[in-house]
């Protein structure tokens, strides 16, 4: 029999996973709570099981509680939850990929295992994430027991688990906003400096995109070091001067990014060099 489940917040990221965990009978969908009931309804609608709550303290004994909540919600949910609820025995979990699972330290006092599971993915259109979600990496990290538990539970529902520090979980979600956010930062700064130079906007693009989508298949087929090219990667630290220098009088901030990247380009230059 499938272990029962609470969902406290159903925001994108909890309806996904419980309607998720609903479909493939890995968890038996309990309560679903929320701040008001018509988003309490609207979750339970589109999860397809559960039961709509608006207080913590009606929501049934679960033997797996997840709180789906925003990041800085965590710990007051958590210790809500463990006020209410006798938490001996039971699961509490969170999926921030910012915070750790230390933020359920109140769950653990009161006799509960921890973790934290933080789905990789871009959760903008739940429905499209529900029905893709085969592949996508979770980090995890937390107690033993429970990730012994939830593991297995993800791994059913498609995740590729992969164990994080729970120490440098700020560092890791750092590595995602490198890799999406700061990405289209970086990608905006090279069309906004194309459309200096005269080029229009839509013509910018289409000289951004084989430069970008080569760079980023080369980096996935011959890592890092490998894929640079370019004034850093030849050494030609003059013509790296002139375009600092010239970015700096078109716009400050757009000179002060280019400047930031340089260190960091070298070393990865010196690295392409060793291995060469």
């Amino acid at each position: 029999m499938a272990l029962s489940l609470n969902l406290v917040g159903a925001g994108h990221v909890g309806r996904v996973l419980g309607r998720l965990f609903a479909e493939h009978g890995v968890f038996a969908l309990q309560d679903v709570l929320t701040r008001s009931r018509a988003s309490a309804d609207a979750a339970v609608a589109f999860i397809g099981a559960g039961q709509a709550c608006t207080d913590v303290t009606a929501m049934r004994a679960a033997r797996v509680w997840l709180l789906a909540v925003s990041d800085d919600q965590i710990a007051p949910a958590c210790a809500a939850l463990a006020e209410a609820h006798d938490l001996q025995g039971a699961l509490v979990l969170h999926c921030s990929g910012a915070k750790a699972s230390n933020e359920l330290q109140a769950a653990r006092e009161h006799g509960a295992l921890v973790a934290s599971v933080h789905p990789i993915r871009s959760f903008a259109d739940p429905d499209a994430v529900a029905r893709d979600f085969g592949g996508t990496f979770c980090g995890i990290e937390g107690d033993a027991g429970a990730l012994a538990l939830l593991a297995p539970a993800f791994e059913a529902i498609g995740a590729r688990t992969v164990a994080i520090d729970a120490a440098a979980k700020t560092v890791y979600h750092a590595a995602a906003v490198f890799a999406s956010n700061y990405l289209v930062t970086v990608l905006d700064a090279a069309l906004r400096a194309y459309q200096a130079a005269g080029v229009p906007e839509d013509v910018a693009r289409e000289l951004v995109r084989p430069l970008a989508s080569e760079s980023m298949a080369n980096v996935f087929r011959l890592g890092p070091a490998a894929a640079l090219s370019g004034p850093v990667a030849r050494g030609d630290l003059a013509t790296v001067a002139r375009q600092q220098q010239a970015l700096k009088e078109w716009d400050a901030a757009t000179g002060d990014l280019y400047q930031a990247l340089v260190p960091l380009t070298a070393d990865l230059a010196r690295r392409k060099r060793a291995a060469g």
